[in-house]
């Protein structure tokens, strides 16, 4: 694809300066002339023919504003962001992908990469710039003799649950079922399961990579092993995966779980008796604990269970946990591990909008309980959840250097969640996360990537990769030396 230089005149310069973007976009459906963003931040102008030329060359869709289709392609899981892109690309295949990336490395285009849509901070889609969306990549195919799956990344976590299940088997894969697959994966990859097989990175085995330069190459441990290294938690800041491929492992679709669910009356002798009961835990059990509000003004703590052994062995484990207070609900039950893997979808439903902040903490120490029960009581907000998540395990038996992913030896990570559904509401919930925020970071010690925000400086980034930051900053100097794949937990080429 042949790029060419456009300069714009001084009166359409300053006609574009005086034009929000998105309204510059939509009046320029049909021209000539197509305004984008450069990931400089400075405002572009694309031909119709070079736009043109981009359509042609893919098997799937080019959109841009006004066409059918673009509107509901732009939308993605958090309601916070109300982005337009300039195009948004639509790829059939890697062939596609390896054209968009091609064009906007060309162009220097602001680029987002969207899987499952399922970005926290917004990031799998930007603002005037082109949108590589791989969500009509489907394909899963599961191998039981050699227990592997290999997916594309258009793939959400429970069609990928679904598919293994039939054939007994497993790898870890979150805890919401609508989220993308890749990019979970790549940014470590926590499950109900993680704590038996390890993080959803750690059960990467290859995949398939077009780089900034628009080259495709194949990721291995054989070929560019220290790609591999770096997609193993680094994120998406090596390119875009168009293939992921995975160990799996003998799982029996029984398993025992469900919520178990207190009331928030001596909350702190409550995460106390949870703190030490939780610490005995086995690999088979999986906890997580929800402190949240309920529609009428009730606090409860909510624990999220899984147990993955046999249900004599999950009753009689679970048994501690039942006794640290007095239920009001008690869903534990046997039950498969899919209906498990979706249990919490419709807490997290598409649209609604979220803000969040976590952190690793080295337990769920008395003056960490004394910090959020204190936020949580003298600041209650509907909507505003406190969640710890269960960790440690196999997680905690893979070398800190082993992988990207830094953060091993955490028993839990602490979230600070605020979701509501009006835009107004907007000021105060985010001002309530980032006050609570305050008093909660310095028990934490990095963050989980996948939980990234935008307003997330540096200086965490640097701190949640700890000293494999500069190896991963090598790799990003050989792989994007310019910086293209930028919308992610970003690590500045070294």
């Amino acid at each position: 694809m042949k790029r060419r230089a456009f300069c714009l005149t001084a009166a359409s310069a300053l006609a574009l300066s005086a034009v929000p973007l998105h309204r510059a976009l939509a009046a320029a459906e049909g021209g000539s002339e197509v305004p984008a963003m450069g990931y400089s931040g400075k405002q572009i102008v694309l031909t119709a023919a070079e736009v043109d030329e981009l359509r042609k060359s893919l098997r799937g869709q080019l959109l841009t504003p006004g066409q059918e289709g673009y509107e509901a392609a732009r939308k993605v899981w958090n309601g916070a962001f109300d982005r337009k892109p300039a195009l948004i690309a639509r790829c059939a295949g890697a062939a596609d992908v390896t054209q968009a990336v091609r064009f906007a490395s060309e162009h220097r285009l602001l680029l987002a990469v969207r899987g499952g849509g399922h970005s926290l901070s917004g990031q799998s889609v930007c603002e005037g710039g082109l949108m590589i969306d791989l969500s009509p990549m489907k394909s899963i195919r599961v191998d039981p003799l050699a227990k592997s799956a290999r997916l594309e990344p258009g793939v959400l976590l429970g069609q990928f649950d679904r598919e293994a299940q039939v054939f007994g088997l497993a790898t870890t894969a979150g805890t919401v079922s609508h989220t993308g697959a890749a990019g979970l994966t790549l940014g470590g990859g926590f499950g109900r399961i993680a704590r038996r097989f390890g993080l959803a990175c750690d059960n990467f085995t290859g995949a398939d990579l077009v780089t900034a330069d628009g080259k495709f190459v194949r990721v291995s441990a054989q070929d560019n092993p220290d790609l591999l290294w770096g997609l193993r938690g680094g994120g998406g800041n090596f390119g875009v995966v168009t293939s992921l491929e995975y160990k799996l492992h003998e799982v029996n679709p029984q398993m025992y779980g469900g919520s178990l669910v207190f009331p928030f009356v001596q909350g702190r002798d409550l995460l106390g008796s949870f703190s030490h009961f939780i610490a005995g835990a086995s690999d088979h059990l999986y906890v997580d604990c929800a402190i949240v509000q309920t529609p009428d003004n009730q606090r409860v703590v909510v624990f999220d269970v899984c147990h993955s052994g046999t249900q004599a062995e999950a009753e009689k484990e679970l048994a501690g946990l039942r006794k640290i207070g007095k239920p009001v609900v008690d869903a534990l039950r046997p039950a498969t591990y899919v209906d498990l893997q979706r249990a919490g979808d419709d807490n997290y439903p598409h649209g609604r909008r979220y803000y969040v902040k976590s952190g690793f903490v080295s337990g769920i120490s008395t003056p960490l309980i004394d910090t959020t029960v204190g936020y949580l009581e003298g600041a209650p907000l509907p909507g505003g959840i406190l969640a710890i998540v269960h960790q440690g395990g196999a997680i905690a038996r893979v070398k800190r250097d082993a992988t990207a992913f830094f953060h091993r030896e955490a028993p839990h990570s602490v979230m600070l969640v605020a979701a509501w559904e009006n835009a107004a509401d907007t000021e105060r919930n985010t001002q309530w996360l980032r006050t609570g925020w305050q008093a909660i970071e310095p028990h934490t010690d990095g963050f989980y990537v996948n939980d990234v925000a935008q307003d997330d400086v540096e200086r965490r980034i640097r701190g949640t990769y700890g000293s494999n930051y500069p190896r991963l900053a090598a790799l990003k100097r050989k792989y994007d030396p310019d910086n293209l794949f930028r919308l992610n937990a970003n690590i500045k080429p070294g």
